[in-house]
């Protein structure tokens, strides 16, 4: 079912939305997404998963005391010594808890459609995840700067400030919630953030949050590139665990374009066994 927001400016997304969700449903046909189940039910269910995310917002709270420390000013090159600070974090599964979404995927046999994925934005309904709130509200009372950075398209920016405003995250405008406009690549957007900032850290559930050097690479190459970085992992990156999906799986499948079958058997193939 889709929820309808009457507000300026929207209700011709939604036509194309509802018009976009019935051709969607019949011309395509019905995919196999139980393989997700786990990966949903892991991030909805299971203790360890709360876990961990409180795990890596306790470690960026005790990385941003080390750098609001006044000695760790002394280690800075003098240029960078007066720079407000940011935080830059991307959105969906970041911040914001959208497998709600991902399970709809499952039960329907609709795989990730823009059609289904506008609609659920509009809904305003995903929660933040654990720990998210009361690090960059600390974060902001600290006089740090937040970017919200993601691929969400621009089309979705007002119901994605309301979201994240009605989750409980504070100074939240269109000025620092930064969306994709032309290209994937958060590399600009990263570099719009920056601007007068020194950023502190990042916060991802995906490589590509923290540079480009990860983006479109194999499994080997971004295995070699993550320990390439190691030292940056838990210091001024830090990553949330996100099993249901992202750039890892399309690396699996060599980013191409695949049918449902095709990218089972890729699955299949790239298990380590005995």
């Amino acid at each position: 079912m889709i929820t309808t927001y009457f507000r300026p400016g929207v209700m011709s997304v939604f036509t194309i939305v509802v018009l976009g969700c019935s051709a969607f449903s019949q011309s395509q046909p019905v995919a196999d997404l139980d393989y997700q189940t786990a990966a949903v039910l892991y991030m909805q269910k299971s203790a360890e998963y709360r876990a961990l995310a409180y795990q890596a917002f306790n470690l960026a709270r005790l990385r941003l005391d080390s750098d609001l420390d006044k000695n760790n000013l002394k280690r800075l090159p003098k240029e960078e010594r007066k720079r407000p600070r940011s935080i830059v974090v991307d959105i969906d599964e970041t911040v914001l808890d959208n497998s709600p979404s991902q399970a709809n995927t499952i039960r329907t046999g609709r795989p990730f459609n823009t059609s289904d994925w506008y609609a659920w934005g509009e809904t305003r309904k995903a929660k933040a995840i654990p720990g998210a709130v009361d690090f960059l509200n600390y974060a902001v009372a600290k006089g740090v700067k937040v970017f919200y950075i993601s691929n969400r398209d621009e089309v979705q920016k007002q119901a994605t400030i309301d979201n994240l405003v009605k989750a409980g995250f504070n100074d939240v405008s269109a000025a620092n919630v930064l969306l994709r406009v032309t290209e994937s690549s958060k590399d600009a957007l990263r570099a719009a953030a920056a601007g007068k900032y020194r950023i502190v850290m990042l916060i991802g559930d995906n490589l590509d949050d923290f540079s480009g050097v990860f983006e479109r690479r194999s499994v080997a190459d971004r295995f070699a590139a993550t320990d390439a970085a190691r030292e940056e992992w838990g210091r001024k990156f830090i990553v949330l665990p996100n099993a249901m999906y992202g750039t890892w799986e399309n690396a699996i499948y060599e980013y191409q374009r695949l049918t449902e079958t095709q990218k089972a058997e890729k699955r299949a193939a790239a298990l380590e066994l005995p």
